[in-house]
C-alpha cells in the first residue's frame, strides 16, 4: 500500500509518455499521479488506486489507456453514468487528435460494429458492458474479447443497490474471456485490499491514498433543521439552513453548490434561493454584464434563463445538452454563485464549490418509493467541496433529521466499506452464466463464484457473509432451485439452460417475473380454441412483476388511480394498480396528471418487460399472443389507439406522426399507400418525409387469400380436403398462420410470407353452417391480423 512521504517528486508528462504528452491538459503529473506512475507504466499487473475526490483520478486512467495504446491494444473506460461516457466522448478528442480511435457504446445509440472492432478506446456503462460479454459470440458484439485493458472508474459503485452486481459479474466475466489488465479507481474507501484481493493486484501496485492528497483540505459536518407541519413546510426549512451555510461563502467571492433530491427541486429551490438572497441583500449576479446578458438569451429553459442573470442556476439530467453545457461553463467562470443539482453531477462534471451543502438526504424513486440517499452519493457530493487553485479549504455539511445526524457523522467519520451486492441477486447471475455456458458443470459453479468481489469479500467478513461451507451450500441451494424451478436442467454434475433459463437471462429479469411470463405463455398455449386471454392480462402480468414490488401510490395519487382502474384490478397492491393506471392510461396518452412524475420511468421499465414478455409468448405460445404483445407495446409507448397502432409499423412513423395521420382517417399502413404522397402531406407530414413514409408503407406485408376451390356447402356426413393459399406481395415477414371453423383452432403454421399453403378439412357436422377463418398474425409488427373467412353450409 502506498503512503505520502514528507516530499514527492513530480514528474513532467513529457519524460514518461513523450508521445502522448499532448493528450494531456497539464505538463506534469502532481504527487499521487507522479507515486502511482511506476505501477501503471512498468508493470503488467492489475492496479487499485483510492484516492479522495478532485485528486486527478482521470490522469491515471488516461495513463493506463496511453500504455495500452503504445503497445499496439484496445482499451475499455467503464464510466458510472451514461452522461459520463458522452463527456469522455468529448474530452478524449485529445486522443483522435494523436491518430487514436474513440468510440462510446451506449443503450442510446446505435451500435456500429465496425467502429467498435476498429476503437483503440471504448467506453461503455457497465450495464452495457455487460450486455456485450452476454452477447460476445456474436458478430455484432465480438470486439469486446479484443479489450487488453479495462479500466474501471469508480469501482467503489460495487457497492450500488442496483447496480453493483451488474458491475461485479460483468467484469468477472470480461477477465474469463480476455484476461485483460485492469486498472480500478475508487474515491476513498476503507476496504481497498479487498477490491484488490478480487482483481489480483499485489501490494506493489495497490495504492490507498490519504485525505493528504486532496489538493483542497476538507471541512465536513452534519447540520440538523426543525421540523415544520409537513413535509413541504420542511423542504423549505432545509433550504433556508443551507442558504444559511451557504451564504458567508458567497459573500466572500466563494460558490456554493447545493444538491437537491430531484429535478424539479432543482427549479423550486433555485426560484426560492433568489427570493431569499435578494431579502438578504447578497450582491450576487451579472445583470450588468452585457455579453453575458446575450449569451443567457440563448438558453432554451425559460426559467433558467431567468435565474442565471442572478447568478443562481440550476442542472439536471432533463436539461438540454445546450443548456447544461452552458450553466457548466458560467460556473466554472465563476458567473453562477449558486447552482442547485441532483446527485449526478457528483459523478459527472468536475464542478468543484468552496462549499457543498446536500439539503435531502431522502429522495422519491419511482420504483422504490422514499429512499435514502445513497451513501456512496453523499460521500461523492461532499467530495466536490473545495476550488484547487482558488479555495484554501472547502466546506460540506449534510443536512438532516436529528435523528439520523449521529448516521452521517458516523460516515463522514469512518467513510464506507465497499460490500459486495451480488447475494441479493445470486439466483439471476448464477442462471445467466449457465445460459452463456461459462458454467457447465457444478464444479464451474465454485470456479465462477471464486473470480466474484463477493468471495473475496466473505474471506475478509466471514461473520458479515457466507464463508467456507456455508457459502458453498448457499450455492448449492440456489443451484437447486433454478432446477426445481425450470430454469435450469442438471444430469449427474452436468448443468445446462432450459429455453426458459436462457429467456430470463437475455432479458435480465428476476427469475419470479420470468416464471410468471412462462406461466401465462401456458396458458396462452393451452387455449386453442379461443382468444380469451387480451391486451388487459399482459399489463397485468407486466404491472405485477417482482420489478415493480417496491412502487407505491401516494395518497394524492389513489384517486387518480382510480379515475383510470375503476374498481377492477383490486386484487393488485396499491403500487402495482399504480403501475398497471400509468401503462393503460399511456396507451390512449392520457396519464393523469398526478401520475406524470413518475410516469416516464415507470414506462420505460414497463417496455422493456413488454418486450421480453413478448419474447416469452413468441417461443412459448401461438404467434398471436406475441403479435398482441407487440401492439400493446407499441400503444404504451406511442399513446396510439387500437385501431392505429399499426401506423407505428411504419419506419419513420412515431407517437406525433402516428396520432397526425390517424387524425386525417389513415389507420393502416394499407391507408398510407393508398392515400399516397398527397394524403400524407395533407396530415401535416412534409413533403420530402411523406414520400419517405409511403415508400417506407410499402415494404410492410400485403396479405391475399386465396380459398381455390373451397365449397359453399357440403352434405352432412361428407368430408372433403382442401388447400387454402396465403401469399404475401409486400415485404418480407415472419408470420403466424392459423385456420378455425366456428371459433375451433383447426389448423396453425408459422411461416415466412412469401407464400404458403394450409390444408384444411371441410366436413359436414351436425350443425347448419360453418365458419371457417384464416388469420394471419406478424409476431414482430405491430399491425393489426389479417383474417379473411368463408361460410359452408351443411345440407
Amino acid at each position: 500500500m502506498s503512503r505520502r512521504a514528507d516530499s514527492e517528486p513530480t514528474v513532467a508528462v513529457a519524460e514518461v509518455l513523450p508521445e502522448f504528452a499532448d493528450a494531456f491538459p497539464f505538463e506534469r503529473f502532481n504527487e499521487m499521479q507522479s507515486a502511482a506512475l511506476p505501477a501503471l507504466l512498468n508493470h503488467d499487473d492489475n492496479v487499485v488506486v483510492s484516492a479522495p475526490t478532485a485528486s486527478g483520478k482521470t490522469a491515471l486512467a488516461e495513463i493506463a489507456i496511453c500504455r495500452t495504446l503504445a503497445a499496439g491494444g484496445t482499451a475499455l473506460f467503464l464510466a458510472p453514468l451514461r452522461a459520463l461516457t458522452n463527456e469522455k466522448e468529448s474530452e478524449w478528442e485529445r486522443f483522435e487528435d494523436l491518430g487514436y480511435s474513440v468510440y462510446v457504446v451506449t443503450g442510446e445509440r446505435d451500435l456500429n460494429p465496425r467502429r467498435a472492432e476498429r476503437a483503440d478506446v471504448l467506453v461503455m456503462t457497465p450495464e452495457k458492458a455487460d450486455s456485450a460479454t452476454r452477447k460476445h459470440d456474436s458478430r455484432r458484439y465480438q470486439f469486446i474479447t479484443d479489450v487488453d485493458c479495462c479500466v474501471i472508474d469508480e469501482v467503489h459503485l460495487l457497492d450500488s443497490d442496483r447496480r453493483g452486481a451488474v458491475l461485479e459479474v460483468t467484469v468477472s466475466r470480461l477477465r474469463r474471456l480476455c484476461s485483460p489488465r485492469v486498472v480500478a479507481l475508487s474515491a476513498t474507501m476503507s476496504n481497498i485490499d479487498d477490491v484488490a484481493d478480487w482483481l489480483d493486484a499485489g501490494e506493489a501496485t495497490t495504492f490507498a491514498f490519504g485525505e493528504e492528497y486532496r489538493p483542497v483540505p476538507l471541512n465536513a459536518d452534519v447540520k440538523t433543521y426543525t421540523h415544520g407541519e409537513n413535509a413541504f413546510a420542511d423542504k423549505y426549512r432545509r433550504l433556508y439552513r443551507a442558504l444559511d451555510l451557504a451564504e458567508p461563502h458567497i459573500r466572500e467571492e466563494g460558490q456554493a453548490l447545493v444538491f437537491v433530491s430531484s429535478r424539479q427541486d432543482t427549479v423550486q429551490a433555485a426560484k426560492k434561493a433568489r427570493d431569499e438572497l435578494t431579502e438578504r441583500d447578497v450582491p450576487m449576479g451579472a445583470r450588468g454584464d452585457y455579453d453575458f446578458h446575450n449569451d443567457a438569451a440563448d438558453l432554451s429553459n425559460d426559467t433558467l434563463r431567468q435565474s442565471v442573470l442572478d447568478g443562481v442556476g440550476f442542472h439536471h439530467a432533463g436539461l438540454a445538452r445546450e443548456d447544461k453545457n452552458r450553466v457548466e461553463q458560467w460556473f466554472k467562470e465563476g458567473k453562477i454563485q449558486l447552482l442547485f443539482s441532483t446527485s449526478t453531477l457528483a459523478w459527472g462534471v468536475n464542478l468543484p464549490a468552496r462549499c457543498v451543502v446536500i439539503r435531502d438526504t431522502k429522495l422519491h424513486d419511482p420504483l422504490e418509493g422514499e429512499v435514502d440517499m445513497s451513501p456512496l452519493d453523499i460521500l461523492q457530493m461532499l467530495g466536490r467541496a473545495g476550488r484547487p487553485g482558488y479555495d484554501d479549504r472547502g466546506y460540506a455539511w449534510v443536512v438532516c433529521d436529528r435523528a439520523d445526524a449521529d448516521k452521517y457523522r458516523k460516515l463522514l467519520r469512518d467513510g464506507k466499506e465497499i460490500e459486495s451486492r451480488l447475494a441479493a441477486e445470486l439466483d439471476a447471475h448464477l442462471n445467466a452464466e449457465i445460459a452463456l455456458g461459462t458454467i457447465r458443470d457444478v464444479d464451474d459453479v465454485m470456479d465462477w463464484l471464486g473470480t466474484t468481489f463477493y468471495y473475496a469479500r466473505a474471506k475478509s467478513a466471514p461473520d458479515e457473509y457466507a464463508a467456507g461451507s456455508a457459502l458453498r451450500e448457499r450455492v448449492s441451494d440456489t443451484l437447486s432451485e433454478l432446477v426445481a424451478d425450470g430454469f435450469v436442467e442438471q444430469d449427474g454434475l452436468a448443468v445446462e439452460p432450459t429455453r426458459l433459463g436462457q429467456l430470463a437471462s437475455k432479458f435480465y429479469l428476476r427469475l419470479s417475473t420470468a416464471r410468471r411470463f412462462a406461466d401465462l405463455a401456458g396458458r396462452c398455449e393451452q387455449q386453442a380454441g379461443g382468444n380469451p386471454i387480451d391486451a388487459e392480462d399482459l399489463l397485468r402480468a407486466v404491472a405485477g412483476a417482482t420489478e415493480f414490488d417496491s412502487v407505491s401510490a401516494r395518497s394524492d395519487e389513489e384517486d387518480a388511480v382510480h379515475a383510470v382502474l375503476g374498481s377492477t384490478a383490486e386484487d393488485l397492491s396499491a403500487g402495482q394498480r399504480k403501475v398497471l393506471a400509468i401503462l393503460r392510461s399511456g396507451m390512449t396518452g392520457t396519464t393523469p396528471s398526478e401520475l406524470k412524475s413518475d410516469a416516464w420511468v415507470i414506462r420505460q421499465n414497463a417496455l422493456r418487460l413488454l418486450a421480453a414478455l413478448r419474447a416469452f409468448l413468441d417461443a412459448l405460445a401461438p404467434g398471436r399472443f406475441a403479435n398482441l404483445a407487440c401492439r400493446v407495446e407499441a400503444r404504451v409507448e406511442n399513446g396510439i389507439s387500437e385501431d392505429a397502432v399499426g401506423l407505428t409499423a411504419i419506419d419513420g412513423v412515431g407517437q406525433g406522426r402516428a396520432r397526425s395521420l390517424a387524425a386525417e382517417g389513415l389507420r393502416s399502413p394499407a391507408d398510407v399507400v393508398e392515400a399516397g404522397v398527397d394524403g400524407v402531406a395533407a396530415a401535416g407530414v412534409a413533403s420530402g418525409v411523406a414520400e419517405q413514409v409511403v415508400a417506407n408503407a410499402r415494404e410492410l406485408p400485403v396479405v391475399s387469400v386465396d380459398w381455390g376451390t373451397f365449397p359453399d356447402s357440403i352434405a352432412a356426413g361428407d368430408r372433403a380436403m382442401r388447400e387454402v393459399t396465403v401469399s404475401n406481395e409486400g415485404g418480407d415477414a415472419r408470420a403466424a398462420l392459423r385456420v378455425t371453423v366456428n371459433g375451433r383452432e383447426m389448423t396453425t403454421k408459422p411461416s415466412y410470407l412469401g407464400e404458403a399453403t394450409l390444408p384444411v378439412a371441410v366436413f359436414g357436422a351436425d350443425t347448419d353452417e360453418l365458419r371457417f377463418t384464416v388469420e394471419v398474425a406478424f409476431p414482430d409488427l405491430p399491425l393489426q391480423p389479417v383474417t379473411d373467412s368463408r361460410t359452408v353450409s351443411v345440407r
